[in-house]
């Protein structure tokens, strides 16, 4: 069984969001700027920022972000006129088994 692979860290964020579905939207593997985001959050409500995650094996959250900046993956959110947006970056490296996280906060331009 494989236990630190992209797909598994999917499942453990799907998991870990289940109760975010009253306040959020959730599309996996969404198509979105110049490629597909590994998970959209839609909040339901104005007041609620969008989430952006993107996972990475045996790279950083760093460079996760860096790939949600540079492929656009916030333009749907601002086509909804989502404003407010968080940038997810996690990352897994496969031999040591450990995981890092990083938030950042975008705005819409």
């Amino acid at each position: 069984m494989k236990y630190n692979d992209e797909n598994s860290l999917s499942c453990v964020v799907t998991l870990a969001y289940l109760s975010a579905r009253n306040r959020y939207r959730i599309e996996r593997e969404e198509k979105s700027g110049k490629g597909f985001a590994d998970f959209i959050f839609y909040p339901r409500r104005r007041k609620l920022p969008g989430i952006i995650i993107e996972l990475k094996a045996d790279s950083t959250p760093k460079e996760a972000i860096r790939q949600i900046r540079d492929r656009e993956y916030c333009e749907k959110l601002e086509r909804e006129g989502v404003e407010r947006q968080l940038l997810v970056g996690i990352s897994y490296d496969t031999l040591q088994k450990t995981h890092q996280c990083r938030i950042e906060e975008a705005h819409s331009s």
